[in-house]
């Protein structure tokens, strides 16, 4: 069998899929991840959409489609604090889901999540950051994530990402983001965060009395 009639065919049989599933919700409306009104969207960045993800307790979702590559930044959960945990799914560009999420509560429901749009196919594969000081913890085609947790006073060193940054505070504590140029974006709750663009130089340095972790997510360039 040819291949792109192997290719049809599994797209036929994940076609069928995902109207099984939608099944499950006959007569709720379901829409896009990007359309349900609680992933509310926060930058839009070519390729890369910001959402921050917000479910008060008792509320629940919208049924919602996932069908792109993710990167989730957990604030917090019904049971508490997740001090900016991250994970990723990669699966839903090849086997959509649709789902919907509820809070029971008694915390928020809160997460950063970056939704890649891309092909998969970085633009280049010599686009690792210089000057980093922690490795990622996440290192894909879609996404990379480092994890810094400063101590007060303490400094990163200059750092230079080739593609775009979201700059997330997963802790409690107060932060700032300082560019070459001077100008400085103040972090100062879980859940803040600030964009650098593409090639962008910048550092951050903890300004306040307690250890604060910050979560650097790179969203790569692709053709």
């Amino acid at each position: 069998m040819k291949a792109g009639t192997l290719l049809i065919l599994l797209g036929l049989l994940l076609r069928g899929d995902l109207l099984a599933r939608q099944e499950q919700f006959l007569g709720e409306r379901v829409v896009h991840l990007l359309d349900e009104p609680r992933h509310r969207p926060v930058r839009q960045e070519g390729q890369l959409t910001l959402l921050d993800v917000r479910i008060k307790p008792g509320d629940e979702s919208l049924p919602h489609t996932h069908d792109q590559p993710i990167l989730l930044t957990y604030i917090s959960l019904a049971d508490g604090p997740q001090n900016g945990r991250v994970r990723v799914n990669l699966n839903y560009s090849i086997e959509p889901l649709i789902h919907k999420v509820g809070n029971v509560g008694p915390g928020l429901f809160h997460i950063i999540a970056l939704v890649h749009d891309g092909s998969g196919q970085p633009v280049s594969d010599d686009d690792v950051a210089v000057g980093t000081q922690v490795d990622p913890d996440i290192d894909n085609n879609w996404f990379r994530s480092y994890r810094y947790e400063l101590e007060p006073g303490e400094t990163t060193a200059l750092q230079t990402h080739i593609n775009p940054t979201f700059i997330i505070q997963g802790s409690e504590g107060l932060a700032h983001v300082s560019r070459e140029d001077g100008l400085t974006r103040e972090l100062a709750y879980p859940g803040a965060w600030a964009w650098r663009k593409a090639g962008s130089t910048y550092n951050i340095a903890n300004v306040g009395d307690s250890l604060v972790a910050i979560i650097i997510n790179e969203g790569r360039l692709q053709h």
